[in-house]
Order: C-alpha cells, then sequence, then structure tokens
C-alpha cells in the first residue's frame, strides 16, 4: 500500500476497501472485529503475539500449554 494510499484515507479524500482494511489491520496485527471493538482493553503486543499464538493451536496444545504455565506459577 502506498504512501498516497494512506494519505488519501486519513484525509477523507478516499474510503478504503474491505480488502484495503483487512491488509492495514494485517500490518497493525489485528482482525477486523479487534480494528473496529468498542469497548477491547488493550493489550501489550507481547500478551497479543502470544493471545494470538494460542488461538492457533490444537485443544491439546492449548491443554499442555495451560500445564506448562500453570508449572511456572507454582500450580
Amino acid at each position: 500500500m502506498s504512501q498516497s494510499t494512506i494519505s488519501k484515507i486519513e484525509s477523507g479524500k478516499m474510503r478504503p476497501t474491505v480488502d484495503l482494511m483487512e491488509r492495514i489491520c494485517e500490518a497493525l496485527n489485528l482482525t477486523l472485529a479487534e480494528f473496529f471493538a468498542e469497548d477491547q482493553d488493550e493489550l501489550e503486543p507481547d500478551l497479543r503475539r502470544l493471545v494470538e499464538a494460542a488461538k492457533r493451536l490444537t485443544p491439546d496444545q492449548r491443554k499442555a500449554l495451560q500445564a506448562f504455565l500453570d508449572s511456572l506459577e507454582g500450580r
């Protein structure tokens, strides 16, 4: 995406398409839903990466990850 395209969007001379919004969100490491959410608590970038990585895990992998995290906390 060019600088001129971003400038046109920022100045209101152009309205972004859904495809363009998806590309902007991808660059910001956000989903469209996160971008448009009104009352979402802001996560720090490192925590957001952890959450996004956890979403891609299988249920068994999530259980293993939770067990590992519990062991770090001494549970």
